[in-house]
Parts: C-alpha cells; structure tokens; sequence
C-alpha cells in the first residue's frame, strides 16, 4: 500500500521557481519508477517527468525539458519537482506517482490529491 501526499504549489510570475514536493507513506523503493503528472480542465493528465531507480534515470515532456528536474529520496521517502522559468502555459494540478518502467512510464494507480500550480502575473 502507498499513499501519496503533494504539497508545494502555488501562484508564481512568469519566469519564476517553485519546488514541488510528494511525501509517501509507504516505501518507495518497491517502485522502480515515480512520476509527476498534470492537469487542467477538460483534458487528461500529462505526464510531465518521471525518474527510476536503474539506469534510465529521468524522463522529461518537451514542453518542460531544460526547466523543470525530478528527483526522487529512497531514504526520505520523497519525490521532488524543481520547476524553473515557468510559464502560464505551466498552471495545473500537478500529482505524483508511483508506477513502472517499460521502455516508457506506466503508472500504477497510486496518486495524490494533487497540488494546485498557478502562474500568472
């Protein structure tokens, strides 16, 4: 069993960071791969960026490459989510995951409540 909690979103100018963080209650070591996932209204969720534990490292959407870094903490139990230069293009629920790598991210269906991402001037 896994339990995920986001925390960290906010409202941001154009151009701005924000770091986002998800706390699980389970152990996360047992998922080869963890992701962050967004959503806006009326459309599906958007994989953003996943990370794993072997040598496929981290995944990034083109939208978000070079801005934004995932990191996950075996030890703590967390996933993190470094957004830089963001944009209004960038405002979402963003969710965190816990899923598998095969040959590309497959989610399992662990998920936080979400964490609301505004950026706006």
């Amino acid at each position: 069993q896994l339990t995920l909690v986001e925390s960290g979103g906010g409202l941001v100018q154009p151009g701005g960071s924000l770091r986002l963080s998800c706390a699980a209650s389970g152990i996360i070591s047992r998922f080869p791969a963890m992701a962050w996932y967004r959503q806006t209204p009326g459309n599906q969720r958007e994989l953003v960026a996943s990370v794993t534990s072997g040598p496929t490292g981290t995944n990034y959407a083109d939208s978000v490459k070079g801005r934004f870094t995932i990191s996950r903490n075996n030890a703590e139990r967390t996933i993190s989510l470094q957004m830089d230069s963001l944009k209004p293009e960038d405002t979402a629920v963003y969710y965190c995951n816990a899923g598998r790598w095969v040959g590309e991210y497959r989610p399992y269906d662990y998920w936080g409540q979400g964490t609301q991402v505004t950026v706006s001037s």
